[in-house]
């Protein structure tokens, strides 16, 4: 391979998640994170790819949590998150390759789609959130899940226009 041929390369890999970044001239401002953060969660997507197949993030330990219901947001609009998968062994996991929760919606053929993950921390008395990806964790219930807990949520699999790491997206839609 040329020295040209890996400069371009090189480029290209920098240039990527700054093009996924992103927002359309007449979008509505919205706080971006750290362009990096698109880098950072290379591990993520690499991790939760093949769970966009259901069956697999099942087949894995992610188990559906609560009642199986769709989780929207009933008290400010702001739109759902989904149905949450969650795999108790990986809760309080802070890894970017390993977060504890997965948030599908279901598509137009009525299967699962794979919109967002979702790391959850326990929150003792006189823990303090923790944060990743520069992004401080968020006092949270989720389905399924004992006592009060922490979640990041990242939208890596659904373009979210309230952010990136927005607790809720205004285009998840609950049935």
């Amino acid at each position: 391979m040329s020295l040209r041929s890996r400069t371009a390369g090189a480029a290209l890999a920098l240039a990527v998640p700054f093009a996924l970044a992103a927002v359309p001239a007449d979008a509505a401002p919205v706080p971006d994170p750290d362009p990096f953060a698109w880098t950072d969660l290379t591990p993520t997507y690499t991790a939760t790819a093949d769970y966009q197949y259901e069956p697999f993030a099942v087949t894995d330990g992610y188990a559906r949590a609560g009642t199986g219901t769709c989780d929207k947001d009933g008290q400010g609009g702001q739109g759902g998150a989904g149905y949450h998968y969650v795999k108790a062994s990986a809760v309080g996991s802070l890894d970017p390759a390993e977060p504890a929760g997965l948030l599908y919606e279901t598509d137009a053929d009525g299967n699962r789609a794979l919109v967002a993950v979702e790391w959850i921390v326990r929150a003792g008395s006189g823990t303090t959130a923790p944060a990743l990806f520069g992004q401080q964790f968020q006092p949270a219930t989720v389905p399924g899940v004992t006592g009060p807990v922490y979640t990041l949520r990242a939208w890596i699999w659904k373009d979210n226009p309230s952010g990136l790491f927005a607790p809720w997206n205004p285009t998840v839609t609950c049935p």
